[in-house]
């Protein structure tokens, strides 16, 4: 008889973000992702994860069309995820900018920096997102947060 051991559980926890689309917002972003990878124990580099998402942010403001913005945090057994919600249709186009140009290297950096990004069509307009794959060999810590027990090994 074959029989395949169970997998293991996928666990998510989501965080919607709505923030009012103005210069402030990118910092405010920032902090929130900060504070929750630090509450959630997530095994990323949270420079990296606050990098993007201030990038993303501030890409949204600028093509904003609406009062808000939206970012969503979530994470899954192996990834984060930072989708950043507006109202514009305009799709993110990435550039190939010279070095000395002032603008325009935001999404290179997310290109570069994460395990993978990309965007979509919503009903108010688009989303555009990147994935940080968790570092290798979680501790005994991590697994217990991604699970949800937040007993500490002592």
């Amino acid at each position: 008889m074959d029989t395949m051991a169970p997998g293991r559980p996928i666990v998510k926890r989501e965080q919607h973000i709505p923030l009012t689309a103005e210069p402030t917002a990118a910092a405010a972003a920032r902090s929130q992702i900060r504070a929750l990878i630090d509450e959630w124990d997530v095994p990323v580099d949270p420079s990296v994860a606050v990098l993007l998402t201030s990038e993303l942010v501030t890409n949204a403001i600028r093509h904003e069309t609406g009062e808000t913005v939206t970012v969503v945090v979530s994470f899954a057994w192996d990834e984060l995820r930072v989708d950043v919600h507006d109202t514009s249709w305009a799709m993110p186009l990435l550039m190939d900018v010279a070095a000395e140009a002032e603008a325009g290297r935001g999404l290179m950096l997310v290109a570069t920096l994460a395990s993978d990004w990309g965007y979509y069509r919503t009903a108010a307009g688009k989303a555009v997102y990147f994935t940080i794959e968790f570092s290798v060999g979680l501790n005994e810590d991590h697994e217990r947060a991604l699970r949800g027990d937040r007993a500490r090994v002592r």
